[in-house]
This record gives C-alpha cells, structure tokens and sequence, in this order.
C-alpha cells in the first residue's frame, strides 16, 4: 500500500520576514518529500484551505502569547483546512476517502497526527463550510456579550471572514439594528444588500499608527457616521479592528454595553511592525460610568463552542436563514498573492485556496 502514496507535496513556505505587509515576494511553493505516515498519523490530500489576516501576526516575527506558534523563515504556513484522508492506520476510526478537518493548510498532502483530524460534520450542505470563522462570531455573541431582544449590535470589520457571519448571528440572536463597518462603499453596499446590516459604516483608516490630520480627519467622520447610524448608542460590539473604531465605540456605548474583541486588525495589518501589536486610546472614564464590559476572545479558551456552531449553523444554511460569503482561490500557486489581496482589503467574506481533486 505504501508504495501507492505520494513520494512528494507542495507547501507555502515562509522565505524572509516581510519588511511591512506581506507580499507574495516572501513566499515560496515549494515541492517537498513526503514521508510515509508514522502508526499515529493520518496522511490527507488537502482539498481547500483558509487564508486569513491573522498569518500577518505569525510571519512578522512579533507574535507573542498567541493561541500557536509564530512562522519562522524555512517553515510551512499552516491554517486550518478541509482534505480526503489518503492513509490512515490500523485501529482508527479513518479510513481512505473521508473528509477531515484539520490545522495543517497551505499544502498539498497533510501528515496529521490522528487526535488532531476531526471528520467532517455531514449536516453542513457543503465540507467547506467548516472554514467559516463563524464560530469565533458565535462564541464571542452567546458566551461574552449575549444579545437581548432589541439590542443594538456593532460589527467592525463587517465584511471580513467573522463579520460577514457575525451581524447576520446577531440578528438570528435578536438583535433590532445591527450596524457594521467596512473600508469601501462597494462592500458596504453588499453589506445592506446581500447580509442584511440595517448600516453600513465606510471607515477610513486600517491602521493603527496614523496620527497625522487625515487620519484624524477619518476619525471625525467615522465618529459622526456612527452616531447617526445609532443616535441612541449601542449595546453589543463585536470587534474585529481595534484602534479608532473601537475609540468611537467605547463613546457610542450605552448603559451596561458588552463589548467583544475578537480581533485586532487595525495593528496586525498596520504596514509598521510586525502585526503583534494594536495600541488603542480608549475613554476609561466612559467604560466606567456606562458600566461597559470589555471581554478577549479566543476559540481556545471555548472548548464547547464549535459542535454547538456547526450544529447551528447548518441548520441555519439549510433553512435559508443565513448566507456564507466564499471567495474561492484557485490553485497553491495563488495562496501567497490571495493573503496580500485578503490583507488590502480586496475580497468580501471568508477566503479559501482550491487545491484540484479528482
């Protein structure tokens, strides 16, 4: 049997830390051997993989008390991935032709250890679906913010891989207004149109480092548009960016708000640094005397979020009832150049990388 597996694979590596953002320059594919699967390991043909913004903070040499380790040049990046079990050994609850989940993307053929596969879940209509960061969305809603009938929710960063899922949640929660905060007319178009936001809010900056008079400029104007979007204030933000749109949130907040930050975008993908940081000025007296609370999300640290998610969110995409943007990338050769397009604010929704299977 051995002798029918493939003798080699292809992988993104890390070639140099990026000076600034990312760009496909410090990215290499390159072909690698494969060795045979060890008695505890599950040998998967990668089908599809998710590129997300948080491999800016591994690759730029700055992470730090992250939920995984950063990627140092030479190494294959890594992000979780749907693929076809190719060997599996004796005794496993695997077999050849399954579909799996697992963390090991951004290669063609996957040597995964066998606790650290998970089977795909059949009631999702489509495998792909467990790329989707919803669960991240879900957590951060049911388990540090909660929503109340009638509330007013926040969603910054709205048109990415979490915020495209998360203000539909929070209405399937609840919600009465929910408002969301996107970089470009065109997406914030899509937002109302195709997602269901009652607002869409066009901000200005992305990063966390200008502090010059267009940035602050930006500021103004987001500060107002939220405050006509939301004259009364609001009371539930999930946060995707950090830096000034959480500034303006935190003077939005009504009495008792619940904030969750489930990223910080505005310093990951800041062009100075290394994305391991997303410095925030905040009005401490507000959180205060408003009674806000201000929560950190990780999956991690919510075990029993993802079965409930899954089990959720298929019968939410069966029913109709929510809607999964996918941008699907064609080939591993496009992986590098679907980051930077991911990281410039080019795609809506979440991103895959189509590895061809047959």
């Amino acid at each position: 049997m051995s002798a029918a597996l493939p003798r080699t694979g292809r992988e993104v590596r890390l070639t140099a830390v990026p000076e600034g953002l990312p760009a496909p320059a410090d990215f290499t594919v390159a072909e690698v051997p494969l060795p045979a699967p060890g008695p505890n390991q599950v040998l998967v043909r990668n089908r599809q993989f998710l590129v997300f913004g948080g491999l800016r903070t591994l690759v730029g040499g700055a992470a730090r008390d992250t939920p995984v380790p950063g990627i140092r040049p030479g190494e294959a990046l890594f992000g979780p991935a749907v693929g076809e079990v190719v060997a599996a050994p004796e005794g496993s609850a695997l077999r050849p032709g399954d579909l799996v989940t697992h963390l090991l993307g951004w290669r063609e053929y996957a040597l995964v250890p066998v606790a650290q596969c998970a089977a795909v879940d059949p009631a999702l209509p489509d495998p792909v679906a467990h790329l989707s960061s919803g669960s991240a969305a879900y957590g951060a809603l049911t388990r540090l913010t909660g929503v109340r009938e009638g509330d007013v929710v926040l969603v910054t960063g709205a048109a990415g891989g979490v915020g495209s899922l998360a203000g539909q949640i929070a209405r399937l929660l609840g919600a009465a207004r929910v408002i969301g905060t996107t970089g470009s007319p065109d997406k914030a178009g899509r937002l109302v149109s195709e997602l269901g936001y009652d607002a869409a809010l066009t901000a200005g900056f992305r990063a966390a480092d200008g502090s010059g008079a267009e940035h602050r400029e930006a500021r103004r104007a987001f500060t107002e548009q939220l405050a006509a979007a939301a004259p009364d204030g609001i009371d539930v933000l999930l946060d995707t960016t950090g830096g000034p749109q959480l500034t303006a949130a935190v003077d939005a907040a009504r009495q008792g708000a619940r904030f969750a930050l489930v990223g910080a975008l505005s310093g990951q993908l800041a062009a100075a640094g290394g994305g391991g940081r997303a410095p925030v000025e905040v009005d401490a007296f507000r959180l205060i005397v408003k009674g806000v609370t201000l929560k950190g999300y990780t999956g991690v640290d919510h075990p029993d979020v993802e079965r409930e998610w899954t089990g959720r969110f298929a019968h939410w995409l069966r029913s109709g009832r929510i809607r999964f943007p996918l941008t699907r990338i064609p080939g591993i050769d496009r992986a590098p150049l679907a980051l930077q397009e991911l990281i410039a604010g080019e795609r809506f929704g979440t991103v895959v990388v189509e590895l061809p299977h047959g």
